[in-house]
């Protein structure tokens, strides 16, 4: 009884840590893109070249979140 309670709070709590750990991805492609409006609204013709690094900068932040949700999903599967 007691093993299945921990076995079932385990698997809950990976999925509340990636709820959490997606806030750091988020925030993340905000600041990126806030940066690229930022940087062309001082300087538009420096527009493709930020936007370009903007994009590489939000697939290697998405890629957390990514790698997140797959260890929420290993962590649960091992609990079991």
């Amino acid at each position: 009884m007691v093993t299945q309670l921990a076995l079932e709070l385990g698997g809950n709590i990976a999925v509340l840590g990636y709820g959490l750990a997606a806030i750091g991805p988020g925030v993340g492609v905000g600041l990126i893109f806030a940066a690229v409006i930022n940087g062309t609204a001082r300087q538009p013709e420096a527009q493709a070249k930020l936007q370009s690094i903007a994009w590489i900068g939000f697939g290697v932040t998405e890629v957390l979140a990514i790698i997140g949700i797959a260890l929420a999903f290993v962590f649960r599967a091992s609990g079991n």
